[in-house]
This record gives C-alpha cells, structure tokens and sequence, in this order.
C-alpha cells in the first residue's frame, strides 16, 4: 500500500507540472538558513510518456524532473524575503533587471542528487547558494552608499538608578556577537538588521561592505549556541527584546545595543559579519 500511494502522489506531482497547476513550494522546495549562508533547494519529480520504451524511459522522466526541481526552486526562491518587508518576487516584479538575474541565478543551479526509483520515476534535487559565487544574493541585493556604525556612548543611564550614569567597561576581546531570539518566532532574512528599543539601526548591509555581503552574507542562523561558530569561540550574547519588520529584524535594549558598538569599536566584528542569530 505504501508504494502505490508513493506511486499515486508522484504521477499527481507530473501532471500538476504537465497542467501547469502551482504547487506549493513547501513539498519540494525551500530555503535551508542554518547550512552556511543559506542553501535554496528544490527536488523535482519525473514520470517518462506512456509511448517511451527501453532507455528512453529514463532520459524523459529525467528531462521532466529536472524541469519539475527548477519550478519548484522558482517558487521557493519567490518566498525568500529580501528585507523584512520584501520578497523576491517583489523585487522581481518591481525591477526588470533583477527578475532577469534571478533567472540566470536559478538557470545555474546545481543538481546535488538524482535517482532513477524502482518505482519507475525519476527524482532530482537541485540547489542554488543564497550567498557567495552564483548565489541569489548578488541578483537581488543592489549596492548602496556605506554609512558608518552608530557612535555609541562609554558613558550612560545606571540601569538601576537612571539619575546617575555608569561608564560602560569595554572587554576587547568578543569575536562576534550572537542574537538570542529563541521564543520569538524569527523569520530569516538575506538582509537582516539589529536595532535598538529607540529605533536606532545598528548594523545593516549599509553599514558593510557589499562585496563581503554577497560573498559571505550578513549572519548566519542557528538552533543553538553549537551552530554559532561564525560569531567566533568568545562571543558576545545578547538576548533579543523582541522582533520588527514581519518578525525579521532583532530589536535589543539601548544598553546592549551601545555595548555591541563599543565592542565592535574595539575588536571590529560587526565589520567582518561575525553575527549569528539564534530562533
């Protein structure tokens, strides 16, 4: 019973692709945040025509599933969200030169595994990195003017008595910082940004520079501290207040915010995307 449902759901998954029926791209396609910078994969299906015979059987249903990943890549790739407010559907829809990127970006994509089932249909799953070289950063990110980090203050309110101040103690030797959000239901995004309960932007792709961002992205996303080795072995942890912008842009108190920047004064993570965020 197993094989023939498995059977029956792929013979579905080619005729919504023979029809042109969208499918969600959940099944079979998505973004993977916690592998490196960010891996868009999408795994295809394929049945040969009822006319193929002898090798012919699997040319076709390769041919199909390999259409089948690439449509299932598109669909994923449209969900991505660019900036907390924008997808890359919109920026696609918005801009004729990114949507032609876009498609050069995914015609790229690599086929990482393929299989010819013993149930007679063919699977192929294709992926395409979001950061670094053929990655979907470089067609949807656009340069902008850098801007230097806020200055932070080594002078300000006690937390205990906000009629006095306190000279906040720099230690130098953080080599990133990490963004506790576990609980707080973060959505990833390719261009993140840190604020502070007052609204001020600590660190954005505007504060960086381009080229490191399309290469290595601005953080990586993790589960747990053991998935946090780009913000170095003595990092800097700083638990989220809550989230903005669709739940995608950490938000941290004043205090920590200015003492992220005196940190990053002093040993330059930020700079380097040494940031990690944890959900």
């Amino acid at each position: 019973m197993k094989i023939k449902m498995s059977l029956l759901g792929v013979l579905l998954a080619t005729l919504l692709l023979l029809t042109g029926t969208k499918v969600d791209a959940a099944a079979g396609g998505g973004v993977d945040w916690t592998s490196g910078s960010g891996v868009l994969t999408g795994t295809g299906v394929g049945l040969p025509p009822s006319n193929a015979v002898g090798p012919q059987k699997k040319i076709w249903a390769r041919t199909a599933a390999i259409a089948d990943a690439q449509r299932r890549l598109a669909e994923a790739a449209n969900e991505v969200r660019v900036e907390g407010e924008t997808t890359v559907k919109m920026n696609t829809l918005a801009d004729d030169t990114v949507r032609t990127s876009v498609a050069a970006t995914l015609k790229g994509a690599q086929i990482v595994s393929e299989n010819w089932n013993s149930e007679g249909y063919y699977e192929v799953t294709m992926q395409v990195p979001v950061f670094g070289v053929g990655g979907l950063a470089q067609a949807v990110i656009k340069p902008v003017e850098q801007i230097p980090f806020p200055t932070p203050s080594p002078v300000q309110p006690s937390p205990t008595d906000p009629t006095t101040t306190v000279t906040v103690t720099v230690s130098g030797g953080y080599t990133g910082v990490v963004i506790d959000c576990r609980g707080l239901n973060l959505n990833p995004v390719m261009s993140p940004v840190i604020k502070d309960v007052s609204g001020v932007k600590l660190y954005g792709h505007q504060n960086l520079d381009y080229d490191l961002v399309i290469r290595d992205g601005m953080a990586s996303y993790a589960h747990g501290m053991d998935g946090a080795s780009r913000a170095g072995s003595n990092p800097l942890v700083i638990k989220a207040e809550r989230l903005d912008d669709h739940n995608a842009n950490p938000v941290v108190s004043v205090t920590d915010g200015n003492k992220i920047l005196l940190e990053n004064n002093s040993a330059g993570f930020l700079t380097r995307t040494a940031v990690v965020f944890l959900y």
